[in-house]
């Protein structure tokens, strides 16, 4: 369905490390999106909202938008996205002023 405007990447080297899924616009001046997942095992006492800060963290420290700003994707938003068994937490940043390395 997001064929026509994104291009869906997942698991690929960017920055630092391997993003979880990276969608990159066609048209550079729709926004591009990385999302990190984090999974709790069903017994641990780790709360969704600090696994989903750490998603977005990791998107962060390891520089995982460097794909998107070689691109030259101008709108960029960090999604994080933390479950434990049926529970799920998402919290996104947008991400305003960016410089090419």
């Amino acid at each position: 369905m997001l064929n026509n405007k994104y291009k869906i990447k997942s698991n690929r080297e960017s920055g630092y490390g391997r993003y979880d899924i990276m969608m990159i616009p066609k048209n550079k001046e729709d926004l591009g999106i990385v999302i990190e997942f984090k999974k709790a095992d069903v017994k641990d006492v780790q709360n969704l909202d600090c696994l989903v800060n750490r998603a977005l963290e990791q998107i962060e420290y390891r520089n995982y938008i460097q794909e998107l700003i070689d691109g030259d994707i101008q709108k960029i938003m960090k999604l994080g996205i933390a479950f434990k068994g049926k529970e799920i937490m998402m919290k996104k940043e947008m991400i305003k002023k960016y410089r090419k390395m």
